[in-house]
């Protein structure tokens, strides 16, 4: 009697279980701006320039610390490994999302959206470390001036890149592998202009609270982790600047340490708001993205090369030598 009871529980359980499964989803459909039809051309044109922008910012980096061998130093190669992260950073979401604005059809298959998200998770996280890691540069620089030719080598430097990106994307593989493990049920609609990690997690059949809750923490460990990283090492940064006796010295090693500073406030800030946000004080999320998605790497090249004279010497001199070059060259096919 109880085996026939147990027999038709398992029976029933595995009928609903059938019937869960069979609600397999081969797309879902992004909703993104959809809420502001009227200023979808507007959005686009603003986004499309900025995104621009970024390129155009983060090539030029790029492209002065690969041709200035006065560049060639711990300090740019940073710059150049977060300005080459944070163009593959834009490129897994900026493109999408401007095609979305101008066509009606949003859809992305389950398998771009898992894409999108691993890529935009694993180079959110690298970008994170990245600047832990020129942090610490800045730390070994001002507080062991005599050891850091020896600690940070150009070597040191292309190790220490490789090991961010393993840790971004790794961190990223268990995210994708907890918020894709489960089926996906009807309506399938992000409330999102991405495949946002929160975002796809609610389209579970299942209860998905707890799955929610954890790769939630796991980011937001990484976020105050990292952050309170280079907190700890501007601590130590500061008590050995107020050491230098001199005026000029106090300036001089702080002016190495402001851009970094600055795009460190505006990447963890912006960051924050979005990660940090009660889910009841409610907003619409892909407005909330916008600053830490589009703003932030648009304005970190500006603020790098704004205020850095090797930067600049670095454009003067390549431009005079393609002037230079241009002129000879003109003057060869004139004979």
């Amino acid at each position: 009697m109880y085996l026939n009871i147990f027999c038709s529980f398992f029976h029933i359980s595995g009928t609903q279980g059938m019937a869960i499964n069979q609600t397999i989803l081969k797309e879902f459909i992004l909703v993104g701006f959809s809420a502001y039809p009227h200023a979808q051309t507007f959005l686009f044109v603003v986004f499309f320039c900025l995104y621009i922008l970024t390129l155009a910012g983060n090539l030029t980096i790029m492209g002065l610390t690969w041709m200035d061998r006065s560049l060639h130093t711990p300090m740019y190669l940073f710059l150049s490994a977060l300005s080459f992260s944070e163009t593959c950073y834009t490129l897994t979401i900026i493109p999408k999302m401007l095609a979305d604005l101008l066509d009606r059809d949003r859809r992305i298959s389950v398998t771009g959206c898992g894409l999108q998200m691993c890529f935009f998770l694993g180079l959110g996280g690298t970008n994170c470390v990245i600047l832990t890691l020129m942090g610490y540069d800045r730390f070994l620089a001002i507080c062991n001036p005599l050891r850091y030719p020896l600690l940070m080598t150009n070597v040191a430097c292309g190790q220490l890149v490789a090991s961010a990106w393993a840790g971004g994307f790794l961190v990223s593989f268990i995210q994708i592998a907890l918020t894709f493990r489960v089926s996906f049920c009807i309506p399938n609609l992000i409330r999102h202009f991405f495949c946002n990690m929160r975002a796809v997690v609610r389209l579970s059949c299942t209860d998905s609270d707890l799955t929610e809750f954890i790769v939630t923490l796991m980011s937001m460990l990484g976020l105050v982790g990292t952050f309170l990283l280079i907190f700890l090492t501007y601590v130590f940064i500061l008590s050995s600047v107020l050491k230098i006796p001199s005026a000029e010295g106090k300036q001089k090693a702080f002016s190495t340490c402001a851009s970094h500073l600055t795009v460190v406030i505006v990447h963890f800030g912006f960051a924050s708001i979005a990660y940090l946000k009660p889910e009841a004080s409610g907003g619409d999320d892909s407005l909330i993205a916008v600053p830490y998605t589009i703003i932030t790497p648009f304005l970190s090249p500006i603020i790098f090369s704004l205020r850095n004279k090797d930067m600049k010497n670095a454009f003067r001199k390549i431009t005079r030598k393609t002037v230079f070059l241009k002129n000879n060259l003109g003057q060869l096919f004139l004979v």
